[in-house]
């Protein structure tokens, strides 16, 4: 037979009467032996595409285990009356091996492949998601751009996780990946992290698999309508239909994500992805699609706030998450202008808090020393922050909002010099008008806070309660010495992100991604994953969570071992969801249901493959902190033991 190739298969233990499954170039094959000897049939059921071989032969027929239906063994016939039949294979034997024969396929570009090349092309090299039956179309185009080198995947073990992921590589670099799942309970598994990545202006690209259009409405299985589930959350979400259009409907689902800097959605019905592409597709590129996104400030506004910070007795820069790509021009005009630095829980890393001009984080996760500063302030010039309630920046003082993003500014109250503009430019044009500034006062008045509180920090860690359990101060005291200057360190909620915000002194050009305005727990092992694929495993990469946001997600420290990730996860471990409890007893109520039973976390992840440590004395922290920080050849896992008692 010169039309098909021969695939050699293994049925030597295939008894008579019995039924089995094989993979033969790819494809999966339906074997059984019967009177007439070894047959094949394609495995996939004509009825509803259930797996023919895991059914049985009854009475010389083979049965298909889901619904029953009936097909003769060797040719794949039904029963009179019956219209489906089974596509039946030649089978060749010899003495020394068993080959079925498949037709030989010339394989065309799908539509789904011309669709992966534009996301390729617009620059998406990661994607993290689920397999399964409602999306394999699309996943086979994923797996050819994977062979080709053209990008990533990495397969994870709720589709949660492979949202917070993707929302964490879009914090991290400006830039979106894709999170991508079947119909249905997959693509609502996706809401929760793509709620974070649109509140917190994250560019994300999400994939979701549809059921069959012929049967939605009805009530099929898996059904949900995805367009208005979705809707909410993306910046810009629509179905797949024709080839015509497709590919022009994945470049605007990348130009949503980037220029609003949120969620761009497909959804792609299943007979959608069994489309032949365009014989010649109309080209998609980046180039033309996007503008550059530096906005210049009005020449009055610069001159106004150069006029504001050269009369303020007491100016104080407060940056946000949107001017952590602007670090460097940040700490160059406090420093030109000896100005204090504080930064929003977000933006925690801008400066090292080494820096004699950093004050630490403000707000309910930030420092006395933040407090203490912007209390004397005069004129704050907030840079990329949005005023959000956690932070708490005062509306009283004079203030000079500087921002690319005309929504935010003022957004919540007015401010006294709003000024759309990128904060890069805006540093620019400022430096031009402000003179060199030597105020020793300021850096001994900050020197002297910081003083204090690492008085009060060291006394804490100190403490442990009634059972010998750790202040978590002493964590952060330690991490704060180990934690590598380049790290990017994902943070959870809870009161373990509360003592991070308090304890911790970052150092270097470390990066902070946490769940801000969303604050879902559970962020930040799917998050420091997402950091992995985005540092393409070229930092150190650290999550920090408590007992209760790992088990949101403690599957995926398996994704993590089947990647070898090196990420440090550390955890701490107080057996309680601590927060919660706290804030029953502050609503006057009894404290119910927060306490938690755990796993040994340590044992957990050496049992999944990874490394895994347990700090019980206070003694023992650092040696093992500096051990598993050292890893790097896959994850490693610190359970410590912390009090609930104190944040």
């Amino acid at each position: 037979m010169d039309d098909v190739r021969w695939h050699e298969v293994d049925v030597e233990d295939l008894g008579n009467g019995e039924v089995t499954a094989v993979i033969a170039g790819g494809r999966s094959i339906c074997m059984t032996r019967t009177g007439a000897g070894l047959s094949a049939l394609d495995n996939r059921c004509p009825h509803q595409g259930g797996p023919l071989g895991e059914g049985t032969i009854e009475d010389g027929w083979l049965i298909c285990p889901w619904h029953g239906f009936e097909y003769d063994p060797v040719t794949g016939a039904p029963p009179g009356g019956y219209d489906d039949a089974a596509t039946p294979f030649p089978v060749r034997q010899t003495d020394d091996a068993v080959s079925v024969g498949l037709p030989i396929v010339v394989e065309h570009e799908t539509l789904m492949d011309q669709m992966v090349t534009v996301m390729t092309d617009w620059g998406i090299d990661t994607v993290f998601g689920m397999v399964g039956h409602s999306n394999l179309g699309l996943a086979d185009a994923l797996r050819r751009a994977e062979d080709d080198g053209r990008l990533r995947y990495f397969g994870v073990r709720h589709e949660g996780a492979a949202s917070f992921a993707a929302s964490a590589y879009g914090k991290l670099t400006g830039r979106p990946a894709a999170c991508f799942s079947i119909a249905g309970p997959g693509a609502t598994n996706l809401l929760t992290g793509l709620w974070d990545a649109n509140v917190d202006r994250a560019p994300v690209l999400a994939l979701t698999g549809q059921v069959n259009t012929q049967v939605l409405g009805p009530g099929a299985f898996q059904e949900v309508p995805l367009d208005r589930a979705f809707e909410a959350v993306t910046a810009w979400s629509q179905t797949v239909l024709v080839p015509e259009n497709a590919t022009e409907l994945m470049a605007l689902a990348l130009k949503h994500a980037i220029v609003e800097r949120s969620v761009g959605h497909l959804i792609f019905p299943d007979e959608v992805q069994e489309m032949s592409g365009l014989e010649n597709p109309p080209e998609r590129p980046r180039a033309g699609r996007l503008a550059d996104p530096r906005v210049e400030p009005r020449r009055e506004d610069v001159e106004q706030a150069v006029e504001l910070l050269m009369g303020a007795k007491s100016p104080v820069i407060v940056a946000g998450n949107g001017a952590r790509v602007h670090r460097a021009g940040v700490i160059r005009l406090a420093e030109k202008l000896d100005i204090p630095v504080i930064t929003t829980f977000k933006a925690k890393g801008l400066i090292g808090d080494g820096h004699p001009l950093a004050c630490g984080t403000l707000g309910r996760s930030g420092t006395r020393v933040a407090a203490a500063t912007i209390a004397q302030a005069d004129v704050l010039l907030v840079l990329g922050a949005s005023f959000s309630n956690h932070t708490g920046i005062s509306e009283k003082k004079t203030t000079i909002q500087v921002d690319v993003d005309r929504m935010t500014l003022g957004k919540f109250h007015p401010v006294d010099l709003p000024i759309q503009g990128d904060i890069g430019v805006f540093l620019d044009r400022i430096d031009q008008h402000l003179p060199n500034r030597d105020r020793a006062d300021v850096r001994r008045a900050i020197a002297d806070r910081w003083k204090l509180w690492r008085t009060e920090k060291e006394r804490r860690a100190g403490q442990t309660d009634e059972r010998g359990w750790m202040h978590p101060a002493r964590v952060f005291e330690v991490l704060s010495r180990l934690v590598p200057e380049d790290a990017v360190i994902a943070v959870d909620v809870g009161n373990n992100t509360y003592a991070f915000g308090h304890y911790f002194e970052s150092r270097g050009e470390q990066d902070v991604l946490m769940s801000g305005y969303l604050g879902s727990i559970g962020f930040a092992l799917p998050a420091a994953m997402g950091a992995f694929a985005a540092t393409n495993g070229d930092r150190p990469i650290i999550s920090i969570s408590g007992d209760g946001g790992l088990g949101q997600y403690l599957a995926e420290f398996t994704t993590a071992v089947k990647y070898a990730m090196p990420i440090t996860h550390i955890v701490l471990n107080n057996d309680e969801l601590a927060k919660i409890s706290r804030e029953q007893v502050a609503a006057l109520r009894p404290v119910w249901q927060t306490d938690l039973v755990n796993p040994d976390f340590a044992a957990f992840a050496e049992l999944c493959g990874g490394r895994g440590f347990r700090v019980d004395e206070p003694d023992d922290l650092e040696p093992v902190l500096r051990e598993a920080l050292q890893i790097d050849d896959g994850p490693s896992l610190v359970e410590i033991r912390t009090s609930p008692r104190w944040t």
